[in-house]
Order: structure tokens, then C-alpha cells, then sequence
């Protein structure tokens, strides 16, 4: 059907119900349902009206429903639209191309209890454009293109229980926006809110469903019932940490990480290794390290602390100190880890492909570097605690505190910032570590090509290569998740929480596990320590009852190198000597075994 005209349905006095939907009507001429007294239904959807009168519904005054969903409607009526429908219930222009609602449109419509208008294209909304509609049960307004709402258009709104701002491009609400909205019970809003506070949803006592974009909006409601979303993938309405995978996990992972860079840290000294500053540097990298342990401790304490009524006290979390300082307390053990590995790997580089060039690091260098890595780490993890304005709650986007990716409603100097620091810093130090590792291994391959003895020399190169490989390869497995989700949120795809909760508990804390086993545990001089420990240990448990005889004490004198039966004082300091194969080869396994 292409046109209705003004005879169609004369004469029609009892007609209740009338469907015109699925047809392809342009326009209602006024007049056309006049004699339809008795009709309550009015179904027109899927058409193409593009303009109604308000005589167009003349004689419709039993007219409870009028349905006209996804046409072409680009305005409607200057004047009252309910002129001739005083019983109109229900009014439903989802779906058309509506650009403004005048003070004038709904003015006569005061039985009106259910008014939807999502999908619309609706910019602007008067003060005054619902004022009169005092029965107004639910109001849709989703998915327009609303950017802000009067103070008090809500204001005559009294008996309103659901109300839909989803998917709007509003940047601010008032504080006050909801005062008057007493009977509300569900509230979906779909939308960033800047400048969101406890306030506002304050007045909203009866509201038992809200519906916000993100779940931590839903720590500035804490006494709904029902919000949705109920978890982000991390925390959880209930629990800080959602999965009880998550909470047993971060237990572990804090007590593996943690012992094992204080066991290091402890035996350190009893390895009296020649390499001093190489050991000093793997001390700093352990104390680095075990941050990364305290962190998951304090984030599994606070776990505890707010288990089952995490929601109550989610949003005070998140703004408080010990969020900002713990998300500190993280990155600062991240940059000084990544600082120091690459710094470690860089001096083993150039010691290993340089052997005849390079002098032994002196103490005051050594000291000196770590001391800067150390006051970059603290610079880079406290600056966004110096300025609130700028940086906005940097720390504070998540239940875990750790600035991981982007939000829309971060400031552009706190996105740049973090991208400088993980698409920047980390990712240029990965790829020189990875690098030098490669150029050492090729090195190494290449001289014992030209070695007298080249099948010892393949045996310790492949023992090596492992070493190389276990290196680069848990360095890529914790910071290549990192560097791929940081370029996905900067490209705003919408990554699931469930992702970064993984990362921040498992991947993250893999160099910090780890590094005490790579750079300590499987080294030669500690194999050699233990083994001396036990060895004298058995000596005392067979001598007990020989009190003449003294046991054997060990000197830990070690030379913190690989392997020991092959090392000679005097390859022990850099000397020139020619590009004898033999010499290169020796030379290069005494420095590698110095830093390895």
C-alpha cells in the first residue's frame, strides 16, 4: 500500500484495531481516521511517512496505542500531537530520523505512560519538552546523538520508573540531574560520564537496576541491587578479584616471586664471586623484583579485606592512596626490571662481542648507573600522583591499580604517557635485548668455527644457546602480551577485562619469578655452593663422633665462572693479544661465563 486516502476507513465506528505495518505509505492526509472512534490500537510500522499533521489523528479519542516504529518522520508537529488522542498510553517512534523535541509536541499528552524515541537523531532536548507528561512511567532516548540535557528536564518526571540514556554521546551530567526521579527503579546509561559522582545517584533510593557502559561506574551506586555490567573481567560486584583462579593465583605467584628474590638476595653474599659489580646489579634486579611480589600481595590482602562487598567499597578503593601507591609500586618494579635487564644484557654484550675492547666496569660506573636506573624507575612510577588535572586517576582505572590500557575517558597527557612508557621505553628495550642476545650467540658460534677444539666448543655453545633462548624467550612471553594489548586499547579495540587480569596476575610477574632461576639459581657458582654446603654438611654428620678431628670449612671463594676447570688467572683480566682463535674463544667463554 503506497497512499491511504481520506474515505479508507469511513464508517468504521467499532474498529479497535488497525495494522498498516510492512507497507510503503508516505503520508497520513489529516482527517483520514476520522470516524474510527473506538480504536485503541494503531499499528503503522515499517513505512515510509515522512511527515504527520495533528489532524492527521482526528477522532482517534479512545486511541490508547500508537505504534510508529522505523519510518522516515524527520519532525514532529509544531503543535500539540495529542490534541485528538486524550487517552493515548503509548507512544512509540523508535526509528526514524526526528532531529528536535519543541516545548509544543507532547504539551497535551498527560496520559502518556510509556514514550520511546531510541534510534533517532535527536541533538537537543528543551527544559520544558517532557514538563507536561506528569504520568510518564518509562522514557527511551537511547542511541541518539543527545551531547547534553537541561537541568531540570527530569524535573516534572515524578512517577517515572525507567529511564534510557544509552548510547548518547553526553559529556556531562549535573550533579542534580536525578533529584527529582524519587519512584526510578531502573536507569540504563550506556555513556561515559566524565565527571561521575556518588551525588547523583544519591537521591535514587528506590532504583533497584542500573545499567552503565563500565563496571566500575557501578562503585558510585552502591546501593542498587542490580548493576550491570557485573564484573569487567577483573573485579567482580562481590570480589575484588573476580575468579577464584585469580585469588588463589596471585597467593602463589606473590610467594613464588617473593622467595625467590629474597633467597637470592640472602645467598648473594655468600657467593664471593670476582664479578662484584655483576652481582650488585643482579642484587638491585632481585630488589626490583620481589616490588613485583609485594604488589600481588597487597592486591590478594585487599581481596580478602573486601571479600563479598567489594562494590561498597570499590570506588573508594580505586581513589585511594594505597591504590595509588601500590600501582606505584608496580610500575616502578616493571621499569627497573626492564632498565636493568637491558643494562645487564648490554654489558655482557659488549664484554662478549668485544673482548679485546672492553675494560672491566669500574665500581663507581656500576654504582653509579644502577643509582640512575633506580631514580628513573621512581620518577616514571610517581609522576602521575604529582598532578591530579593532568594525569586524572592514573592508577586508579582498575581493581588491580595497574595502568595496563586505554580508557575514553582518560586525559590525552595520561594516554601519551603510558604509551611512551610500554610502546616506547619497554618495547625499545625488548628489542635491544633481543638483539644483543642474538649478536652474543653469533659470536660465539662463529669463533668456535675457527677454535682448535671445536667439539667442546659446540658443547658449551649449545649449553649456552639454551641459556640465551630461556632469556629472550620469558622476556617475550611477558612483555609481547603487553606491547599487543597497549596497541589494541591505543587502537580502541574493546578488550575484555578477563585479558588484562590475566596479564597483570600471571604474565607480568614471569621475569620477576623467573629471573632469580635464570641469573642465580641455575648459574655455575651457585651449583657449586650448594653442593659444597652439602658436601660439608654430610663431612659434620660423619665426623660428629670424632670430636679430634675438625670438619673442613669452605672459603666460598668462587669464580663466578663456566667452566671452573678451564679458567686460568690470567684470562681472568682483559689483556691485548692478537686474533689468535684459540685466545678469542678463551677470552669469550671467560667473559661469558662472568655474566651468565
Amino acid at each position: 500500500i503506497r497512499a491511504v486516502s481520506e474515505r479508507a476507513f469511513k464508517g468504521l465506528y467499532n474498529l479497535t484495531k488497525l495494522y498498516l505495518s510492512n507497507n510503503k505509505i508516505t503520508s497520513l492526509e489529516p482527517f483520514v481516521f476520522a470516524d474510527l472512534h473506538r480504536l485503541e490500537w494503531l499499528i503503522i510500522e515499517n513505512n515510509r511517512i515522512n511527515r504527520i499533521y495533528p489532524l492527521t489523528f482526528y477522532g482517534l479519542q479512545s486511541l490508547i496505542l500508537l505504534e510508529m516504529m522505523n519510518n522516515s518522520l524527520a519532525r514532529l508537529p509544531d503543535k500539540p500531537l495529542c490534541q485528538y488522542m486524550p487517552r493515548l498510553n503509548w507512544l512509540d517512534l523508535e526509528g526514524n530520523h526526528i532531529h528536535h523535541v519543541r516545548n509544543a509536541t507532547f504539551i497535551s499528552c498527560s496520559t502518556l505512560t510509556v514514550l520511546v524515541m531510541r534510534r533517532n537523531k535527536i541533538s537537543s532536548l528543551n527544559e520544558n519538552s517532557f514538563s507536561s507528561l506528569q504520568m510518564l512511567d518509562e522514557l527511551d532516548l537511547a542511541s541518539n546523538k543527545i551531547e547534553s540535557l537541561p537541568p531540570y528536564i527530569f524535573k516534572e518526571l515524578k512517577e517515572l520508573s525507567q529511564l534510557n540514556l544509552s548510547y548518547n554521546p553526553i559529556k556531562k551530567i549535573q550533579i542534580d540531574q536525578f533529584d527529582f526521579l524519587t519512584k526510578l527503579k531502573s536507569l540504563l546509561e550506556g555513556i561515559e560520564i566524565a565527571n561521575i559522582q556518588r551525588r547523583m545517584f544519591r537521591p535514587l533510593r528506590n532504583l533497584s537496576h542500573i545499567y552503565f557502559k563500565k563496571f566500575q561506574y557501578c562503585g558510585y551506586a552502591p546501593h542498587v541491587r542490580s548493576c550491570k555490567p557485573n564484573t569487567d573481567g577483573i573485579s567482580s560486584l562481590e570480589n575484588l578479584l573476580a575468579s577464584i583462579i585469580q585469588r588463589v593465583f596471585v597467593w602463589v605467584v606473590s610467594a613464588v616471586t617473593c622467595f625467590g628474590n629474597i633467597f637470592v638476595i640472602c645467598m648473594r653474599p655468600y657467593i664471593r664471586s670476582e664479578n662484584k659489580l655483576h652481582a650488585i646489579s643482579i642484587m638491585s634486579l632481585c630488589c626490583a623484583d620481589c616490588l613485583m611480589g609485594i604488589y600481588l600481595f597487597v592486591i590478594g590482602a585487599f581481596d580478602l579485606k573486601y571479600r563479598g562487598e567489594y562494590n561498597k567499597h570499590a570506588q573508594l578503593w580505586m581513589d585511594s592512596i594505597h591504590c595509588q601507591l601500590v600501582g606505584s609500586l608496580a610500575i616502578l618494579s616493571t621499569e627497573v626490571s626492564v632498565l636493568l635487564l637491558t643494562y645487564l644484557t648490554l654489558e655482557k654484550y659488549i664484554c662478549i662481542v668485544y673482548p679485546f675492547r672492553c675494560l672491566k666496569p669500574r665500581k663507581c660506573r656500576t654504582i653509579s648507573i644502577l643509582v640512575l636506573i633506580w631514580i628513573i624507575g621512581f620518577a616514571v612510577a610517581f609522576i602521575p600522583l604529582s598532578n591530579k588535572e593532568f594525569f586524572r586517576n592514573y592508577y586508579g582505572t582498575n581493581g588491580v591499580c595497574f595502568p595496563l590500557h586505554s580508557e575514553q575517558s582518560e586525559s590525552s597527557g595520561s594516554q601519551i604517557y603510558s604509551v611512551v612508557i610500554f610502546l616506547g621505553v619497554n618495547l625499545a628495550a625488548f628489542i635491544i635485548i633481543v638483539f644483543s642476545y642474538g649478536s652474543m650467540f653469533y659470536s660465539v658460534h662463529q669463533t668456535a668455527i675457527m677454535a682448535t677444539e671445536i667439539r667442546n666448543h659446540i658443547k658449551k655453545e649449545m649449553i649456552l644457546a639454551k641459556r640465551f633462548f630461556f632469556i629472550v624467550f620469558t622476556d617475550a612471553l611477558c612483555w609481547i602480551p603487553i606491547f599487543i594489548l597497549k596497541l589494541l586499547s591505543l587502537l580502541r579495540v574493546e578488550i575484555p577485562g578477563t585479558i588484562t587480569s590475566w596479564v597483570v596476575i600471571f604474565i607480568l610477574p614471569i621475569n620477576s619469578a623467573l629471573n632469580p632461576l635464570l641469573y642465580t639459581l641455575t648459574t655455575r657458582p651457585f651449583k657449586e655452593m650448594i653442593h659444597q654446603v652439602w658436601y660439608n654438611y654430610r663431612q659434620r654428620r660423619s665426623r660428629r663422633g670424632k670430636g679430634s678431628q675438625k670438619p673442613y670449612g669452605p672459603s666460598f671463594i668462587w669464580v663466578e665462572m663456566w667452566p671452573m676447570n678451564e679458567i686460568t688467572p690470567k684470562v681472568t683480566k682483559p689483556v691485548l693479544c692478537t686474533d689468535s682463535s684459540d685466545a678469542s674463544v678463551t677470552t669469550q667463554s671467560t667473559r661469558l661465563n662472568s655474566y651468565t
